[in-house]
């Protein structure tokens, strides 16, 4: 999955903004283009395209602002729990 999830990520990123070279380390918050409607955006599109819901203490920008920083944060959400529920 992650070869897919990343290339799905950099697919989403580079239709916004078709000029920029992308590579999969780099900050896309650095490189100056992205704002908060953006960022929401990149939020919606992980939680639609790979079927997770994005829990608050795991909406923080270094999760968001790399490609490799989001198909990490993907695997982390899509990963079985090990742990029995208490309820």
């Amino acid at each position: 999955m992650s070869d897919t999830a990343r290339a799905d990520l950099r697919r989403f990123i580079t239709a916004k903004y078709p000029a920029i070279e992308l590579t999969d380390d780099q900050d896309i918050f650095a490189l100056g283009f992205v704002n908060s409607l953006f960022a929401m955006e990149l939020v919606m599109f992980v939680e639609k395209t790979f079927g997770t819901q994005i829990p608050n203490d795991e909406l923080r920008l270094d999760h968001f602002r790399s490609v490799n920083a989001m198909v990490q944060l993907v695997h982390r959400l899509n990963a079985p729990t090990s742990q029995a529920s208490n309820a």
